[in-house]
């Protein structure tokens, strides 16, 4: 694995010589690692995660339970995390919890914390006490819960007094962030008579909330839907199990645009055709630009020839987080790309509708925003930093316009932490010559 605090700040990504020829594995999806270890610090008993994701999110959600007195133990070489859950409830504590840049660990675990038994001091890195909480915080207060912000109201940080949480009927709306709306889910087991979810207004990214439901089920909770804008959680906790956590979706991403835009194939291991994600149906889209896709039990493929893929309008509302990935794609097409239903990413870890925008004239591609998404030109990107912004996905995504052109270099390069540190190990960098087929190897 690269040292990622001995990356070259910018660091210069290497064109492949020729078309892809690989398989590849990704971590563990964040998503799933998250709300499974929320489920194991509520259940009875002690779970077990295989396939876990390591990375910044995830060891925030670690340390925040470990703060609060639970028994966590890691193993990062074979990729699993062990947690004796609270059945129920947590104890008090007086070390402060820390949910760093982690947008899922700010929104569980508030709602978590107000099942305990104490006053909870929840601090957060600078980004993410910019990103909103009014609704993880009003819903609390709504369910009985005491929220102090030691800051502007609905941000971090913030002190959360738990012993009081009460089941009901509690309203949200349903178009900020669909991490607002899990979260509540997931804690609403362990209430006495379970909880009932209104939406005020539709929802976005819904596929992780099918997500947060299906992992709640695993672990023996049920979620009825009587209507679209409507949750009832049934009361009786968590059962501790032993959870296989699938690959990444979002971070499957990369390597299969890759594909696209090099032309070859790429075949993502473990994302088979069974996966939970919603994030999987960026396959789709790439399919919808004349790639050809294969889903079967060993994984997902993406094949093209360089220069096949055409444009058109893609709507990509419900798994936004694969946005950025599509706009280093779509300069590669041989129309317009026009990325709709994602005004919401505004408010992730940076504007990333602006940063978009900005990086690709950087690098001279046209874009036109709009108050849901762009639309971006076809164009030969030239030679330039991009800047990341410390934002994973900038550097992720913007890193394969590096594969298809020379001159592109990354600054902020170690921030692939927060979801995948292993990024720059992927053989789709620093190919050989003689290594753009076959088993490619990386040779950084």
């Amino acid at each position: 694995m690269l040292d990622l605090s001995a990356l070259p700040d910018p660091y210069p990504i290497v064109p492949a010589p020729g078309p892809l020829d690989v398989d590849v594995r990704v971590p563990g999806s964040k998503s799933v690692t998250n709300r499974a270890l929320v489920c194991a610090a509520l259940a009875t008993g002690t779970s077990r995660l295989t396939g876990a994701l390591f990375a910044d999110d995830t060891e925030a959600m670690v340390g925040a339970l470990r703060a609060v007195g639970l028994e966590v133990s890691t193993d990062e070489a074979a990729a699993e995390i062990t947690v004796t859950g609270g059945a129920g409830s947590l104890p008090s504590t007086d070390e402060p919890i820390d949910v760093r840049q982690s947008g899922t660990t700010a929104r569980f675990v508030p709602p978590l914390l107000a099942l305990g038994r104490g006053a909870y001091r929840v601090t957060a890195h600078p980004q993410m006490q910019l990103r909103p909480m009014g609704t993880t915080f009003g819903a609390l207060r709504d369910l009985g819960a005491g929220i102090e912000e030691q800051g502007p109201a609905g941000h971090l940080p913030a002190t959360v007094s738990g012993g009081g949480l009460r089941s009901g009927v509690v309203r949200v709306p349903g178009d900020a962030s669909s991490q607002f709306l899990s979260g509540l889910l997931l804690v609403a087991p362990c209430l006495p008579d379970g909880l009932v979810v209104e939406l005020t207004t539709d929802l976005v990214s819904r596929p992780y909330v099918e997500l947060t439901i299906a992992v709640m089920a695993a672990f023996g909770a049920t979620v009825e839907q009587p209507d679209p804008r409507t949750f009832a959680v049934a009361p009786g906790g968590y059962t501790a199990r032993t959870y296989a956590v699938e690959p990444d979706a979002s971070a499957a991403s990369y390597p299969l645009a890759a594909a696209a835009i090099c032309g070859g194939r790429v075949r993502v291991l473990g994302l088979t055709e069974q996966a939970l994600q919603g994030d999987v149906a960026f396959a789709d889209v790439l399919g919808a630009m004349g790639a050809t896709v294969t889903r079967d039990d060993v994984g997902t493929e993406v094949r093209a020839e360089r220069g096949s893929l055409t444009g058109g309008t893609f709507d990509l509302t419900h798994f936004s987080d694969t946005a950025q990935t599509l706009a280093v794609v779509a300069p590669f097409a041989s129309s317009p790309v026009s990325v709709t239903g994602i005004g919401f990413i505004r408010r992730k870890e940076i504007d990333r509708i602006e940063a978009v925008a900005t990086e690709l004239a950087r690098c001279g591609i046209e874009v036109a925003i709009d108050a849901d998404g762009w639309t971006i030109r076809p164009g030969t990107p030239r030679p330039t930093v991009v800047q990341t912004s410390d934002d994973h996905r900038m550097a992720m995504s913007f890193a394969l316009l590096g594969l298809a052109v020379p001159g592109i270099a990354i600054a902020e390069p170690g921030c692939v932490a927060k979801t995948f540190p292993r990024y720059w190990d992927l053989p789709i960098f620093g190919l050989a010559p003689d290594a753009a087929s076959g088993a490619a190897a990386p040779t950084a």
